[in-house]
């Protein structure tokens, strides 16, 4: 019996703790970051994207989903995937510009990710799919910028280039684009075609190019999620 509901008591708190994992990788990317080491911080944004999508999967496997939960979620989120990506566009401007404030700009990230979250967590048209950009999405194209900023200095470097790229970033971020999610319904082929090709070419593009490939990866995604959706209103 106390075995029985030790077990109970435990198997309810590991969705939670799955996810304060996600919140710590991300406090130590954001420290990673400041470090000016950007590979530990991809690393921690890989780790923090694994959390992210076993929390929520383990509590529906578990039937132990909750209300603090989804709170936690966000919560974590916003950090990981919301003061990494804005800390990281903070230290390329820090490094671009001789400018005392401009690199501060780069936390508009940060505030339209936590506006991102906010807007999922109320909007009810986002149960399976996505309006906007996802924040993991937006996090793994801002920290492929110190690796692209390695081979193209002149582009990534460049304080102009990294003030449009933080304000399109933004706008993307809550925009009413609709972009679709990798719950899968169904395994068939004809309604998941275009999410399962995105899959392939991007394991591919990833295997050849590695950390390169995420900002091919993140037009792939905006590219197959409009024709997916078309497809699905034809």
């Amino acid at each position: 019996m106390i075995g029985r509901l030790f077990i109970l008591v435990m198997k309810k708190h590991i969705p939670n703790t799955i996810t304060s994992l996600n919140l710590f990788s991300g406090c130590i990317g954001v420290l990673m970051v400041l470090k000016g080491d950007y590979a530990a911080a991809l690393y921690c944004v890989l780790a923090s994207g694994i959390f992210d999508f076993f929390d929520g999967m383990s509590a529906r496997l578990l039937h132990v989903k909750s209300a603090i939960g989804k709170e936690l979620d966000s919560l974590a989120d916003v950090i990981s995937f919301g003061l990494l990506p804005g800390t990281i566009v903070f230290s390329l401007l820090q490094q671009s510009t001789s400018s005392s404030y401009l690199p501060y700009f780069g936390f508009l990230i940060t505030i339209f990710s936590a506006l991102r979250l906010a807007k999922f967590n109320i909007d009810e048209r986002q149960t399976t799919d996505f309006i906007g950009v996802n924040t993991p999405m937006n996090t793994f194209l801002v920290v492929s910028l110190p690796f692209i900023g390695a081979q193209y200095p002149d582009i990534v470097y460049n304080p102009f280039v990294l003030v449009v790229f933080t304000l399109v970033s933004s706008i993307l971020l809550v925009s009413e684009m609709r972009l679709f999610s990798m719950k899968l319904s169904s395994l068939g082929w004809k309604e998941n075609q275009y999410k399962y090709l995105f899959l392939l070419i991007s394991l591919v593009l990833i295997l050849i190019l590695k950390v390169m490939a995420l900002p091919l990866v993140f037009v792939l995604y905006l590219l197959f999620s409009w024709l997916h959706f078309s497809n699905v209103k034809s």
